[in-house]
């Protein structure tokens, strides 16, 4: 690591600590040549998959997208925001345990509908019904039986 003040090309690792709840790693540094004393902070770079939609196209993974239509189905329901942060973590952590490049974005859809499933079963039917282009109330009460029967 360059040194910032001197652009010395030595510096010395003095301590060394888990922060940001161990995702990241702190280091305090000091320059051989010139003394002087800084800290640097080390995070291991994770790449989300991109997305193959419907139509074929890809697109990069969007995680305010997927904040975002939670939050929608999740309006004044009683979840937190802790637990929406949890549900989108989850979900992160399973697309980037696959190993692949690319994953349908069927494939997250899926992933969204259990979360809510186990959050909030009215933000689940009110995400369903959009995410699959409920037509009438029939489809609705479909879904809902579904759910009951589930349990």
């Amino acid at each position: 690591m360059h040194c910032p003040f001197c652009r010395a090309d030595d510096t010395k690792v003095i301590d060394s600590r888990l922060v940001a709840e161990g995702e990241q790693v702190r280091r305090r540094r000091e320059c051989v040549q010139c003394g002087e004393r800084f800290t640097t902070f080390e995070t291991a770079e994770l790449w989300m998959p991109r997305l193959v939609k419907k139509d074929g196209s890809r697109v990069p993974f969007d995680e305010e997208k997927l904040r975002n239509g939670m939050l929608r189905a999740l309006e004044k329901r009683p979840v937190s925001v802790e637990q929406i942060e949890t549900a989108i973590s989850q979900m992160k952590h399973k697309l980037r345990a696959l190993g692949e490049r690319e994953v349908e974005s069927l494939m997250v859809g899926e992933m969204v509908m259990e979360q809510l499933k186990e959050l909030d079963e009215v933000a689940y039917i009110r995400f369903a019904s959009v995410y699959r282009h409920f037509q009438d109330l029939d489809q609705f009460r479909e879904e809902i039986e579904r759910l009951a029967k589930s349990e």
